[in-house]
């Protein structure tokens, strides 16, 4: 079979390709596949975009004079982004199991030690706000017209708002890491 292979080459693209076969023989693959990182890497970009479209929205809907529509839309949101977090959370493991540069270079790190510790302390930050638009739902459902109080929303979007501004650490800090500064 493999000469088959060889002597297909060499008929459809000449010696180049013959020689392009005998390095991919005599170097077996013992990294990840640059395509299976590369669609780690994708889909855990595309889950932290969902989680800031959605943190946005929070942010936007979070106004004094909120529409009583709204109000369960909020709800609805925050769910979004808790699911969009445990998405960034599990493709994040992904990358690190499976990813190219694996575990190692990742848990020497200290930006990545930095990064997850801004990480936890954004979902600790979003608990406050999630029980409050849960507690709004219900009073929502049962009375449809229903609106917090512009101080409870105060309180909602500041936490939200201390979200976002730690949020914009983990770029930075996700650079350094991919670059093994300080290491």
């Amino acid at each position: 079979m493999a000469a088959r292979l060889k002597a297909a080459c060499l008929n459809w693209g000449g010696a180049r390709r013959a020689a392009w076969y005998n390095i991919a023989q005599s170097h077996p693959r013992t990294e990840p596949p640059m395509l299976q990182d590369a669609l780690l890497a994708w889909l855990h970009y595309l889950a932290i975009f969902v989680l800031v479209v959605l943190m946005t929205a929070e942010a936007v809907l979070l106004r004094p004079g909120i529409p009583a529509a709204a109000v369960p839309r909020l709800a609805r949101y925050d769910l979004g982004y808790a699911l969009s977090a445990v998405a960034v959370l599990a493709t994040g493991v992904l990358r690190l199991t499976l990813g190219a540069k694996g575990a190692a270079f990742y848990l020497a790190n200290p930006w990545f030690h930095a990064k997850i510790g801004v990480f936890v302390a954004v979902a600790l930050c979003s608990i406050p706000p999630t029980l409050r638009f849960l507690r709004w739902r219900r009073r929502a459902a049962q009375d449809p017209g229903f609106v917090p109080a512009e101080a409870d929303i105060r309180r909602a979007r500041r936490w939200v708002m201390i979200e976002a501004h730690l949020f914009i650490l983990l770029p930075l800090f996700a650079a350094l890491m991919a670059r093994g500064v300080g290491m």
